[in-house]
């Protein structure tokens, strides 16, 4: 929303209205939009402010009402220090070795996507629960959960409730257990559906990024929509991303499909750290027995005809489901147990692969 309204400048400092501070009081809830705005030193037409406004907010999808008040502004209410962003501003390519940041993009250190290239493989699970494990390696974490049309790691998390927004007219991340996390579940009431094309979605992603205050992170977990289609497409052209990790199931023509996922992050020039390979396997919990349901293998084959890491393997187990419908992931209701040690094996293994990939860009 801020980024939309930061191509209003007033034409008399050349500067936009976010920059001057001129836009407070940031109020998003349930699709409803509203904030105050200290608009009585601008050179522009109470009119055309408010027609130029209404046009930019109402043009963003998940926007269905805008409430805001043009208040008259006295010097108190601008900040001294309000500058334009920098033209010399370095922009974040981690594909180059650049650590850095651009301006309003995350201070994360990796941005890592994890896809897939088809749905019903556990994409969201494996990528909740391998965030909460890169936690107990001490890291600082986040999780964007940019699948839009499909936003499950709210339930997945137990979190719930709106986003604040700061004094620096930024949005604060919802929190669970020390993640912190971004959706459009919070965004949504819970039996709305979202119908958008790339464009839409990438200008959202791109909120997410630049208008939320994320602070320092080790690692940005993004959960991408499954596919290789218009939606993680757009997603990863918004994104500055560090590398891609992969999801499948044994079986092989969801090790053939998630192939075609590995060979869209290569075509947009971003490293794969390597194949997750999810309900490997099921345990009988009455006589104990091994079932290979999905077949095995397939994430570990891929891997290797890839030439890139198999992370690790996660069986199938009634636990995982139970965790995510509870809202209580494994790795976060027992981080001890055999399940979470799982997760806590492939994390580090993504640990590892990354470590080894910055050296290598150095």
């Amino acid at each position: 929303m801020l980024e939309a309204l930061r191509s209003v400048v007033d034409p008399a400092t050349g500067q936009d209205i976010v920059a001057l501070g001129l836009v407070k009081n940031v109020s998003i809830a349930s699709g409803k939009v509203k904030f105050d705005l200290f608009a009585g030193d601008l050179a522009i037409g109470d009119d055309e402010l408010s027609a130029r406004i209404q046009k930019l907010i109402g043009e963003l999808p998940w926007v269905e009402e805008l409430e805001f008040r043009a208040l008259e502004a006295t010097p108190a209410d601008i900040p001294a220090s309000a500058q334009a962003p920098s033209a010399e501003t370095p922009a974040h390519n981690p594909l180059k070795g650049q650590d850095a940041p651009a301006a309003g993009m995350p201070q994360a250190k990796h941005v890592i996507a994890v896809g897939s290239g088809k749905g019903g493989v556990g994409k969201s699970t494996v990528s909740v629960n391998i965030a909460l494990a890169l936690m107990l390696r001490g890291a600082r974490v986040g999780v964007l959960d940019a699948d839009v049309y499909g936003p499950s790691v709210p339930l997945m998390l137990g979190a719930s409730g709106h986003p604040l927004i700061n004094a620096e007219q930024k949005i604060l991340p919802i929190e669970r257990s020390g993640l912190k996390l971004m959706s459009m579940g919070f965004l949504l009431q819970p039996d709305q559906a979202v119908v958008w094309r790339g464009p839409m979605i990438h200008g959202v992603v791109r909120q997410f990024l630049s208008d939320v205050d994320w602070g320092e992170l080790d690692y940005l977990i993004v959960d991408l929509p499954p596919g290789t289609g218009d939606a993680p497409l757009s997603l990863i052209q918004a994104l500055p991303l560090t590398a891609a990790i992969v999801v499948t199931t044994p079986q092989g023509v969801a090790a053939s499909v998630a192939q075609k996922a590995m060979s869209m992050f290569e075509r947009m020039g971003i490293r794969t750290l390597g194949v997750i390979e999810n309900m490997s396997y099921f345990i009988c919990p009455h006589c104990n027995k091994q079932s290979d349901i999905f077949d095995r293998g397939g994430g570990r084959q891929l891997a290797l005809a890839k030439g890139v890491a198999f992370l690790g393997e996660i069986p199938l187990d009634e636990r995982m489901r139970q965790g995510g419908d509870l809202g209580q992931p494994v790795v976060m209701a027992d981080p001890e147990g055999e399940l979470a040690l799982r997760f806590r094996e492939v994390a580090a293994n993504i640990a590892l692969q990354v470590e080894e990939g910055v050296g290598a860009a150095h």
